[in-house]
């Protein structure tokens, strides 16, 4: 009991080390871009492409000795286009609009993988989602505040990109389900970074690389080192110690540590109006992970 205990811990401080880096990643990005022209498109490639290279040696010991199917191998690649589109996006809104803006939206994906399981894994739609989709519209208003002076010409675009980032990831946390008993989690990264890496360098505008500069690449090759492939190997190494829907929950750092990072370090305020309207999506998406916790439950503890 007290090794299983001590693993839970570990698993814990894991997923929550990952997700507190994961909420550092506006820093290295704006710095980044404050020395140089930096498309998404090519602060997404260079992420992955160094998340594909640190986790090639850990799939050697990291492995799934079951044998993929056509399908698995599919799905893999769908996950390399989605991830892409879902990192860009993501690094696309954060140039568009505020760091609470962006990362908050992002966190609609719970919602969106309640609202498209029951189409992709035939699951029941429960009264519960829709009501969290009602509270997280509610948050989304408060978040953009489309009446008040304090709204910004981007807010509307970098939130759009943000629910956008989401709906590509609500759909690789589907198809993930599907792939797990074929591919472990260092596998999966691996893999699908062979296909998401090219897939974004081939979006890169003509010219983009020549522009870059030195400093620029040095900022986001510590942030996808630290941020990224480490942030990853920590997430799936503390999901293997402690269940889905306790690493959901720790995951909720991100945005906390994303906001309180753009308001100390790069001076974006922080109205009544955001605070609000974050937290309101936030609980839409907690609503929804304690939901799916409790079904899960009952499930598992139900006779055959």
């Amino acid at each position: 009991m007290g090794r299983r205990r001590s693993g839970e811990l570990l698993g814990g401080a894991l997923v929550a080390a990952a997700a507190c880096g994961w909420g550092t990643w506006p820093l290295f990005l704006r710095r980044a871009e404050a020395a140089g022209p930096l498309p998404p498109a090519l602060e997404s490639a260079f992420a992955l492409g160094v998340l594909t290279v640190a986790t090639a040696p850990v799939c050697l010991f990291d492995r799934v000795r079951a044998r993929a199917t056509l399908r698995q191998w599919l799905g893999v690649v769908w996950l390399g286009v989605a991830d892409a589109l879902n990192v860009a996006c993501f690094f696309a809104a954060y140039q568009r609009t505020s760091v609470a803006v962006a990362v908050l939206t992002h966190y609609l994906t719970p919602l969106f993988v309640a609202v498209l399981a029951p189409v992709v894994l035939r699951e029941a739609p429960r009264r519960k989602v829709l009501a969290s989709v009602a509270l997280a519209f509610a948050g989304l208003c408060l978040l953009l505040a489309p009446l008040r002076a304090e709204r910004h010409a981007g807010d509307a675009l970098g939130a759009a990109l943000g629910a956008a980032s989401a709906v590509f990831y609500a759909s690789n946390v589907l198809v993930n389900k599907r792939l797990i008993r074929a591919f472990s989690g260092a596998e999966m990264a691996f893999y699908h970074g062979l296909v998401a890496t090219p897939f974004l360098l081939a979006l890169v505008p003509r010219g983009a690389w020549s522009a870059v500069r030195g400093e620029s690449i040095a900022v986001l090759g510590a942030g996808s080192v630290l941020v990224g492939a480490l942030g990853a190997l920590f997430f799936v190494w503390g999901l293997r110690r402690i269940d889905a829907t306790r690493a959901a929950n720790l995951t909720f750092l991100e945005p906390v540590v994303a906001v309180a990072g753009a308001r100390v370090f790069l001076h974006e305020e922080l109205t009544a109006g955001k605070i609000a309207g974050g937290a309101l999506v936030l609980t839409a998406a907690a609503i929804v992970i304690v939901d799916a916790a409790r079904r899960d439950s009952a499930y598992t503890a139900a006779p055959a």
